[in-house]
């Protein structure tokens, strides 16, 4: 059973980062658990991993930076190498580490064992810590961010596992009999709260990107003037029941509202709504973590690509939003005159704040939820929920400077930018100016979409 997950801690000394990677690594743990050996080792798809892939992926990362930092105080590199494990395989796609198995090939090796790669997990964790005690006084600034790193490289590699078992099981099995998960009780809405409903936003120079003391992605800086048009933004994301019209006008059979790219698809693919629905006796249903449910028409629309939410803005006469324009509805507080780290201020999320991976809900909560997680405008769930598609594509600020070479930087083509996180994604990695990047036409992560429109 996935238990509650405890609170992000600030990383200020050697203690604070053993105490966030002892978290971190019990949580991904906590994830995997419940799967049956057979389950752990299966490929669902070539966009997928199998999750036993993941655990011992993360735990390589983490061996390669103890061979980075670790064994520079060492007369031997052999200090951190774990023998009976063939690290060749876990290379996902860093170059500079050779000997990468293509992604597609991850679930035709059935080595390391389960078993190998939860031993390797504790050797690892084991040597980090040890690592890391060595520090009784200031750690030094490129092991922090390194170690850092890792924590957040394994947390993206949590939501990604997640990903991966919603696929599994809606294709191949029951969630129920394989993969039981604790849950919340869903959350009451007083109100279903409109998607119809925007807000205007001023237009002028706004400052984009990450501004704080905290950890952030290279790929958030610098920090940078951007130039805005007023403009108005959903204040929730689009909801399945505006979805579903979309649907019913033969929004998957009109060209006129679809990229040239995704009409191909479209075509080639057949689609005719997002991922994991499907039609009986004219209802549409779903299957996911809780099982066949008919579709909820109040929850926001999710497992959608850049290709649908741009074809539904155009249906319903509006845009999707960029990023800038979607992190100044998220951060901007206009009384006083500055960002916030989220939506409603800077206190951390909680379950009053957002749905993310700790709220245990997961799925998508209904449109309308966390009143006390709005922005300052009024925007609702902005954190949590689904990934939001922005119109913007994924290039690196200007002035950026990578911080961990081949991590962020070597995505920047032919990707569209997401923002705000999802029921999947942990607490301590979200925050207004998170960049996420996927390819136009992926919906295999929880992915949804507001929109936004010019004014006149």
């Amino acid at each position: 059973m996935l238990k509650g997950i405890n609170q992000e801690i600030t990383v200020s000394t050697s203690d604070d980062l053993i105490s966030e990677f002892i978290d971190v690594r019990k949580k991904t743990m906590e994830i995997f658990n419940p799967l049956k050996v057979e389950d752990a080792v299966i490929q669902s798809d070539p966009f997928g991993s199998p999750p036993n892939w993941h655990i011992a992926h993360v735990t390589w990362f983490y061996q390669k930076i103890l061979e980075k930092h670790a064994n520079q105080q060492s007369k031997t590199n052999d200090t951190f190498k774990i023998p009976e494990i063939n690290t060749e395989y876990l290379n996902s796609y860093y170059q500079q580490f050779k000997n990468i198995l293509p992604k597609d090939q991850r679930g035709r090796f059935p080595r390391p064992t389960v078993a190998q790669s939860i031993e390797y997990r504790k050797k690892i964790d084991k040597s980090i810590i040890d690592f890391l005690s060595t520090f009784k006084k200031r750690l030094p600034e490129s092991i922090k961010y390194d170690i850092w790193l890792a924590n957040q490289h394994e947390m993206q590699h949590q939501e990604l596992m997640i990903y991966d078992l919603q696929n599994y099981f809606a294709r191949f099995s029951d969630p129920l009999d394989n993969y039981q998960v604790e849950r919340t009780k869903r959350r009451k809405v007083t109100k279903y709260t409109s998607t119809k409903k925007m807000v205007e936003i001023d237009g002028g120079i706004y400052h984009l990107g990450f501004k704080g003391n905290g950890f952030s992605y290279d790929n958030e800086l610098p920090e940078h003037k951007t130039y805005l048009q007023p403009y108005k933004i959903d204040i929730t994301p689009v909801s399945n029941e505006d979805f579903i019209k979309f649907i019913e006008d033969d929004g998957y059979k009109r060209f006129g509202f679809w990229l040239a790219d995704g009409w191909e698809i479209v075509n080639r693919e057949r689609w005719n709504a997002p991922l994991y629905w499907f039609k009986e006796n004219g209802k549409w249903f779903k299957k996911d973590f809780s099982g066949i449910n008919e579709i909820d028409p109040e929850e926001p629309v999710v497992n959608v690509s850049y290709y649908e939410a741009d074809a539904y803005a155009k249906w319903i006469g509006k845009r999707l939003p960029t990023e800038a324009e979607w992190e100044k509805a998220a951060s901007w507080n206009e009384g006083l005159h500055e960002k916030t780290l989220y939506p409603w201020g800077n206190e951390r999320p909680s379950d009053e704040h957002a749905n993310l991976l700790e709220s245990l809900f997961w799925r998508p909560a209904k449109i309308g939820s966390f009143e006390k997680g709005k922005s300052h405008y009024g925007c609702y769930q902005m954190i949590g929920d689904v990934w939001e598609w922005t119109s913007s594509e994924y290039v690196l600020y200007p002035g950026f400077k990578s911080r961990f070479s081949e991590y962020t930087d070597k995505w920047a083509i032919n990707q569209k930018v997401l923002r705000g996180g999802c029921f999947a994604t942990p607490r301590k990695q979200i925050r207004n100016s998170y960049r996420n990047y996927f390819k136009p036409y992926e919906r295999i992560l929880f992915s949804g979409f507001r929109c936004a429109m010019d004014l006149d």
